[in-house]
């Protein structure tokens, strides 16, 4: 057996500390909440930042990735049959019998897509999974736990720890909770009880790397739970250690905002500054000469209108004097707020300052800026999204509601996050291909060079939209086509000459357009 979890964990303990530091940092200018000082309790004050830029831009940035990576009413992924089976299967089944294999396979496979989108629904992963996109982007860590059965469960920075191989890999995590001992089972819960007069205590999970699996194991005061040693695949761990960027040698990330502390920083201080000056600015104080004719009680008694006894000259007003020094720490500030605006995707805060703004420049400039997320999208395809579409499709297949699939066969492929970005830039291409063409040939001659059909087929791939049964095959519209001209010659030459002609036709199309009939 290893060594106990919670050894595990006080040895991997240490270096996680300048993470931490950092992490704190960064949270305390943007979410408090995210990663709390050390110690923290119910009682704990949280620090309240004087801007709320940093906050607004996590936010932000969190519901674009939420909604990139996992649309809504859409699956994320596609299971894709191999290759290279498909070949095999044209060889031993012909081409029109692996054909209408393909068709099978696809058909069951999009029901296995709509299950596993729909149980990501149903188990309410979207509030786990926005959890941990705020705890990347302030932190650069996360800690996701997809048990047997449930929804999600989602451990901030303070509360594992993780250590990977010069690859990246996950060798070792360990995780500490704090749980009531009534939570425990029964063969460990009286000897707790025993030792610990506090209505708490720390539990420790141990997933330890070995081969091909992973090993589970927890323990609480040093005594091993025996309910809790499992073993798990690599590739369906409930465990997914996630970081924000993937620095080699490192067995954590950096977070978003840790790239971007200086400006919290010198913006929180000149906030402050303002903040505080403008309230010392505000306060109106009148100071009456000591020496002079008018008296202070005099005035502070007078209603207002009032006629009194005195000298203008013998009462000033207290004034700062400061406007110009505030005028530089304002424009200071509105650069460092574009700057930041720019980096967390607050498009209102990078519009160009003008009297028209056209739609077109928003979406281009949207497009920019969503697009200097490819890098993340990369990561977290690899280490969020492949590796829950695994677990979930593992998941229910052991509860009977999804049949087994060869995994050498049909693999899941992400299509959303940078795949989207590329069929984004994709239908751009066409686009302005298609514009070209207009100027060269003009719009009537495009279609003697242009295969109309295929043109509509992949302008549908890069928008995502399923086009069966919505663009017509060569046989349709050459049945159509056919229709039409019979109609025309109707018109010429007269109903008599041509009716049994246009009826047959007629009656072609018709059948043509019915489903077949099941046997």
């Amino acid at each position: 057996m290893h060594e106990t979890a919670q050894g595990l964990y006080h040895s991997l303990e240490n270096q996680r500390w300048s993470f931490l530091d950092r992490g704190r940092t960064s949270s305390e200018l943007t979410l408090p909440y995210v990663l709390p000082p050390d110690g923290h309790n119910y009682a704990t004050k949280y620090y309240t930042p004087y801007q709320g830029i940093g906050a607004r831009g996590v936010l932000n940035l969190s519901s674009k990735l939420l909604l990139a990576l996992l649309p809504p009413n859409a699956p994320f992924f596609r299971l894709v049959i191999d290759r290279y089976e498909l070949d095999k299967a044209k060889q031993d089944l012909g081409v029109e019998g692996a054909e209408q294999l393909r068709t099978d396979l696809e058909k069951a496979l999009a029901d296995v897509e709509r299950s596993v989108s729909q149980e990501v629904e149903v188990q309410n992963f979207r509030n786990g999974i926005f959890q941990a996109l705020k705890n990347l982007l302030v932190t650069g860590n996360s800690l996701l736990y997809l048990p047997d059965e449930g929804g999600m469960r989602v451990f901030k920075l303070d509360r594992y720890v993780v250590k990977r191989d010069p690859m990246g890999n996950v060798t070792h995590i360990a995780i500490k909770e704090t749980v009531a001992p009534m939570m425990l089972p029964e063969s460990v819960r009286e000897e707790v009880y025993r030792q610990e007069k506090e209505n708490s205590c720390d539990l420790y999970t141990a997933v330890v790397r070995e081969d091909d699996h992973f090993n589970v194991y927890q323990d609480v005061k040093g005594m091993l739970i025996e309910e809790s040693v499992g073993k798990y695949p690599i590739e369906k761990s409930p465990w997914l250690p996630l970081r924000y960027t993937q620095i080699d040698g490192e067995d954590y990330g950096r977070g978003f905002v840790e790239e971007y502390l200086g400006d919290l920083k010198s913006l929180e201080a000149l906030t402050k500054a303002i903040v505080e000056g403008s309230a010392a600015a505000a306060k109106v104080l009148f100071m009456v000469n000591p020496n002079g004719t008018t008296r202070s009680r005099t005035l502070a008694e007078a209603p207002n209108g009032a006629i009194v006894q005195g000298s203008e000259a013998d009462v000033s007003v207290l004034q700062l004097n400061k406007f110009n020094d505030f005028r530089t720490a304002q424009a200071t500030m509105a650069g460092i707020t574009d700057r930041l605006s720019q980096a967390f995707l607050l498009t209102s805060g990078v519009v160009r300052d003008a009297e028209r703004v056209t739609a077109e420049e928003i979406r281009m400039l949207s497009q920019e800026l969503e697009a200097a997320l490819g890098g993340l999208y990369s990561l977290l395809s690899q280490e969020l999204q492949l590796p829950i579409v695994s677990r979930l499709m593992d998941r229910m297949s052991k509860s009977k509601r999804l049949p087994k699939i060869p995994k050498d066969i049909v693999k899941p492929t992400i299509v959303t996050g940078v795949e989207a970005l590329g069929r984004g830039n994709d239908l751009n291409r066409l686009d302005m291909f298609l514009a070209g063409a207009n100027q060269v040939v003009g719009p009537q001659a495009v279609t003697q060079y242009l295969n109309v059909s295929d043109y509509f087929k992949r302008r549908a791939t890069a928008l995502g939209i399923e086009t069966e049964g919505l663009i017509k095959t060569e046989e349709e519209i050459q049945q159509a086509m056919q229709q039409q001209q019979m109609m025309e010659m109707a018109q010429k030459l007269g109903a008599p000459a041509v009716g049994p002609a246009i009826n047959a036709a007629q009656e072609q199309y018709m059948a043509s357009q019915q489903p077949p009939q099941e046997e």
